[in-house]
């Protein structure tokens, strides 16, 4: 049972113990939870350890599945925090709405979208999932079930989204969806043929599509450093309203011995894929699944890691800093011999986040996910964090699996005010090995508001 409680693709030991959510319910209304024993559990879908207790117990909220109402007017829709985005988006797309914000897998529980305060490609639009909560219920180990909204327990409300599971156990939630006339997105596809390009399209991108998101050729150098692809999309006025079938029928049936994602065919594989969507640059109608969620279509892709998982590293910087930062990043990168399978380079907008910490903010975002080569990957993820947090930027927690409490402070300056709210049953591996090694008494915080 352990195997399932690991986080996708991480490369960390997985949860050795977990249980199932009503009995952690049992034992927070019993009064029985002891300190730093329980973290909630979604899907697995996260790249980091922010949902691994070591020391204590997962709880698996996948059994706690169901949709409770949904108002095919507003688009109000109130659901149990183990349901899946996936079964959110059936439900709801008949009536023709969709999440406001989606990330890159649908395969997400709504209590793990909230506790992460997930981006997709249109935070200049809609900003964060967090942005969409209406409310919440939170059950805590003092035995008391919190509603929690904007007007109710406003405090616990903001600490809870993008707090990571910290600040109890969320049992259900309401968000507003959006209007959409259909699910099907049409994409363009335009290529550029250096990052000063990319920054030259980007605002006006952003500007003219709901979505938009750029592919980063992250092995090119010399004059090639920096191409790549920038899609944008919009939901089409004539498309299906039913949700097809989640997943696809393609899978990575058993986990080599050996990293497949090699310099080699990264090379070989980006030089196709920019070949490939070059070809056509006229809009194109395309199905929701393949614009938002590729790599659901093959399942347990991390397999081709190999057995010793990856790691992702997604950094915000400014806006102003971003033209010198970003290339920084990228050759760092390739001094260092590390090729990125997968490199997304994003607009952030100015739209503010209701969560007490949440990773986005104004600025350019950049994701690189590395296999994990031990000692050598470890350094070069340091080399990114320093570069990052110099140009007053940020690393995203929720991605990681070894920032150090520095990154993590100068990333997020309100940490002390969730610890300060965080329940004292809930604890995670990320917690523990960031604000667990800060000494809040001698920084002198106070978590008043």
């Amino acid at each position: 049972m352990a195997e399932r409680f690991r986080s996708f693709g991480l490369a960390t030991p997985p949860a050795p113990c977990a249980i199932h959510a009503d009995d952690a319910i049992a034992l927070l209304k019993g009064g029985q939870a002891k300190e730093a024993s329980l973290l909630a559990y979604g899907n697995g879908r996260s790249y980091g350890d922010s949902c691994q207790n070591q020391a204590g117990t997962v709880v698996d909220m996948r059994t706690l599945n169901h949709i409770r109402a949904f108002n095919a007017e507003t688009g109000l829709l109130e659901a149990d925090a183990g349901v899946l985005l996936s079964d959110i988006i059936a439900h709801a797309a008949p009536y023709g709405f969709f999440p406001a914000v989606v990330p890159g897998t649908q395969f997400v529980t709504l209590g793990g979208a909230i506790a992460n305060d997930v981006h997709g490609k249109n935070h200049h639009r809609r900003g964060t999932f967090g942005c969409h909560v209406e409310s919440f219920t939170l059950l805590r180990s003092d035995r008391k079930t919190y509603r929690c909204s904007a007007t109710d327990n406003p405090r616990l409300f903001r600490a809870t989204i993008g707090g990571m599971g910290l600040t109890g156990l969320m049992l259900s939630a309401s968000i507003r969806l959006m209007r959409v006339p259909s699910l099907d997105i049409v994409e363009k596809t335009t290529p550029f043929r250096d990052l000063g390009e990319f920054f030259d399209l980007a605002e006006a991108a952003d500007q003219a599509n709901e979505y938009a998101v750029a592919w980063i050729d992250q092995l090119a150098g010399g004059r090639n450093s920096g191409r790549g692809l920038l899609f944008t999309g919009n939901h089409a006025e004539h498309g299906p309203h039913a949700a097809s079938r989640a997943g696809g029928n393609l899978s990575v049936p058993f986990q080599p011995p050996f990293n497949v994602l090699n310099r080699p065919f990264l090379t070989a594989f980006n030089a196709a894929y920019r070949w490939n969507k070059s070809r056509a640059t006229a809009p194109r109608q395309t199905g929701y699944h393949g614009f938002f969620f590729p790599l659901d279509g093959v399942r347990d892709w991390n397999r081709l890691y190999g057995p010793n998982g990856l790691f992702q590293h997604q950094s915000v910087v400014p806006e102003e800093a971003a033209r010198s930062v970003v290339p920084e990043l990228l050759a760092a990168a390739r001094r260092a011999g590390q090729g990125s399978f997968l490199t997304v380079l994003k607009r952030f907008g100015s739209i503010r986040s209701p969560a007490l910490l949440s990773f986005p903010r104004p600025g350019y975002t950049l994701t690189l996910d590395f296999p994990n080569k031990g000692a050598s990957t470890l350094a070069l993820l340091g080399d990114l964090d320093r570069i990052t947090v110099a140009a007053g930027g940020a690393v995203n927690p929720y991605k990681d699996a070894r920032m150090g409490a520095a990154i993590f402070a100068a990333s997020f300056a309100d940490w002390p005010r969730l610890e300060a709210l965080r329940d004292p049953a809930f604890m995670s591996d990320f917690w523990a090995r960031t604000s667990g090694s800060i000494d809040l008494r001698r920084r002198g915080v106070e978590a008043a508001e």
